[in-house]
C-alpha cells in the first residue's frame, strides 16, 4: 500500500508540474498581441453597473478613456475623483469615460461607487476577458481611444486630472 502511495503522489505532483508548465508557457508566449499606441483597440461588450451591455464600437467617433481599476488597488481609488470631475465638465457629445473593474462583485463594485460619488460608467469584466485581451497586467491602466477607433495613449499607473483633461484634448482633436 505505501509502495502504491508514493506513485499517486509522484503521480499528482507531474501532472500540477505540466499544469503549471502550460500556463507560464501561455501567458508568456501567447498569440493574442497586446495593443499597442496606434493599434486598432480591441472591441469588448460589457454589463455595466446601470444593467445595459455597453459594447466599445458604440463609442466609435468619440474620443474614450478606458480606465481598468479594482476597489483593492489605492492609485486606483486615488485616481478616481480626478476622472469623476473630469467627466462631470466633459463634452458627452465628443467624449466618453469608461471604467472597467476587474472582477469584483456588483455589490462590492456599487459601494465604492456610492461611497466616492462616483456615477461615469463603470464596466465589470467578470472573468476579465477584456483586461486580457487589453495585456492589463499593473492597475490601473487606461487606454485613451481616438475617434477613429485607434489607442493613441496607453497610461499605467495614476492619472492627475491634469493628465487626464491634457490626453482626452489632445485626442479629441485628432483622428478625426
Amino acid at each position: 500500500m505505501g509502495k502504491n502511495k508514493r506513485w499517486v503522489q509522484i503521480a499528482i505532483f507531474a501532472v500540477v508540474i505540466v499544469i503549471g508548465a502550460l500556463t507560464l508557457f501561455n501567458n508568456l508566449y501567447a498569440t493574442d498581441k497586446k495593443p499597442v499606441e496606434g493599434s486598432k483597440a480591441p472591441d469588448f461588450t460589457l454589463t455595466g453597473l446601470d444593467g445595459k451591455q455597453h459594447n466599445l464600437f458604440d463609442y466609435k467617433g468619440k474620443a474614450v478613456m478606458v480606465n481598468f481599476w479594482g476597489t483593492f488597488c489605492p492609485p486606483c481609488k486615488n485616481e478616481m475623483p480626478a476622472i469623476q470631475h473630469q467627466y462631470d465638465k466633459m463634452n458627452k457629445d465628443t467624449t466618453a469615460i469608461l471604467g472597467l473593474n476587474l472582477g469584483e462583485s456588483k455589490i462590492t463594485v456599487q459601494s465604492f461607487m456610492d461611497q466616492y460619488k462616483i456615477n461615469f460608467p463603470i464596466l465589470l469584466d467578470d472573468n476579465e476577458e477584456t483586461r486580457k485581451r487589453y495585456g492589463v497586467m499593473q492597475y490601473p491602466t487606461t487606454f485613451f481611444i481616438s475617434p477613429d477607433g485607434k489607442i493613441a495613449k496607453i497610461k499605467i499607473g495614476e492619472m492627475d486630472e491634469a493628465y487626464i483633461e491634457q490626453t482626452l484634448a489632445s485626442i479629441s482633436t485628432s483622428g478625426k
